[in-house]
């Protein structure tokens, strides 16, 4: 019996100390914190719908100035970089041959109104006088043919931007005397994303600016819309015309073309708001529901207008969206919304 009760007392001291040291285990795991959130509201608004495109910009129109035959060149009057009005005489050429058609022509016209004469009362047959009549009007366009190549006028107005020969040179037809650009206005081509076609017309307003003048912007209009697709970039082009009244801009230059294609009623959110998922390019939002949980929502983006996206899908207007906290959530955690 007294071993027995040895024995039960035994037992109950090591229960005893097994509870001591399960006590002393250390502390309990903490409760997992809940994620402080800043959210923001989505809100729709009118979106101009506009996109840039590089181009260059060309002259207006370009005009290879040169005489039909090979002559001497006789007068210069202007040089590379002068402005040149419509009609100004450019160049002239050797007046040897236009003097001889000159006194021909004076005798012929005299010789004309002749047989104009005896024509009319019968001395001359009618034959005859139409023979000498188409003569003289074949030999007076071969004469104003012949002045117009030998004094060379500028049939546009513009920058002289080549001069091949000098003065006293034979002109060997090798190439154009001059050539002058027209600035007032110039031209752009523009290419054009196929998406857009439906949205640009002819007359649309544009805006463009130029490396060569920082700080400056000009405005133009779409002149022309080319009827095709290229089907390797998939762009049609616009041509855009530029008044350039100051003729500031010079062909060549390149040029950076905004295209405003109306706007659209659309969803608009600071870009901070807007994750990118690894690998694979998706964007999405943390959408704040109504017992304080957060959904993974996949979004379109549309235009990324200074610090905000354009959403065009995925999210309703009015939607609670995560704004900063993004980085430990997960779909479905509950959040702590700072006020």
């Amino acid at each position: 019996m007294r071993i027995q009760s040895f024995f039960i007392a035994a037992l109950a001291l090591a229960a005893v100390s097994c509870g001591s040291n399960n006590s002393n285990n250390g502390p309990a795991a903490p409760a997992a914190t809940t994620p402080n959130v800043e959210v923001t509201q989505a809100v729709a608004r009118d979106v101009p719908q506009e996109s840039t495109y590089a181009s260059t910009i060309q002259a207006y129109a370009v005009n290879n100035i040169m005489p039909q035959q090979g002559s001497r060149i006789r007068k210069i009057n202007v040089e590379v970089g002068d402005y040149v009005q419509k009609g100004q005489v450019l160049a002239e050429m050797d007046r040897m041959q236009l003097a001889q058609l000159e006194l021909q022509i004076q005798n012929d016209e005299l010789e004309y109104e002749r047989l104009k004469s005896l024509y009319k009362e019968g001395g001359v047959s009618q034959s005859d006088f139409e023979t000498a009549e188409l003569g003289y009007k074949v030999r007076k366009t071969n004469y104003e043919n012949i002045k117009e190549n030998t004094i060379l006028r500028s049939p546009i107005s513009g920058f002289i931007t080549a001069r091949n020969f000098d003065s006293g040179d034979m002109f060997s037809m090798s190439a154009p005397l001059f050539v002058v650009q027209q600035v007032v206005p110039v031209k752009l081509l523009v290419g054009i994303s196929e998406s857009e076609y439906t949205k640009v017309k002819k007359g649309d307003k544009v805006t463009l600016t130029v490396d060569a003048l920082p700080g400056r912007s000009f405005a133009g209009k779409i002149e022309r819309l080319y009827p095709t697709v290229d089907a390797a970039t998939h762009t049609f082009k616009v041509e855009v015309n530029v008044p350039n009244t100051d003729k500031v801009l010079r062909p060549g230059m390149y040029a950076r073309v905004t295209v405003n294609f109306g706007s659209q009623h659309n969803v608009v959110l600071p870009d901070q708001a807007v994750v990118r998922m690894e690998g694979t390019g998706q964007r999405f939002v943390y959408v704040l529901n109504t017992d304080e949980t957060v959904s993974f929502v996949p979004v379109t983006l549309g235009r990324h207008i200074g610090s905000e996206y354009e959403i065009t899908g995925g999210l309703a207007e009015g939607a609670q969206v995560v704004l900063k906290g993004q980085s430990t959530l997960k779909d479905g955690i509950k959040v702590n919304v700072l006020k």
